[in-house]
């Protein structure tokens, strides 16, 4: 079974929070955070035993 998921649900941005910048939803964290992880090789699994609050789904969002 498939599940889908619209992306405006994961990924959020509004100007009272973290300066504009967009965040994971319900999670207060940049996706530049998670850019960062990417560029630093961790893979979607790693970010998530980091930051067990977060789901696949946002972290590919």
């Amino acid at each position: 079974m498939t599940t889908t998921v619209d992306i405006a649900t994961l990924i959020v941005s509004t100007p009272e929070t973290c300066g504009g910048r967009p965040l994971i939803a319900k999670a207060r964290i940049t996706v530049e955070n998670i850019a960062i992880d990417f560029n630093a090789g961790l893979t979607p699994e790693q970010i998530i035993d980091e930051k067990p609050h977060l789901t696949l789904a946002q972290i590919h969002g």
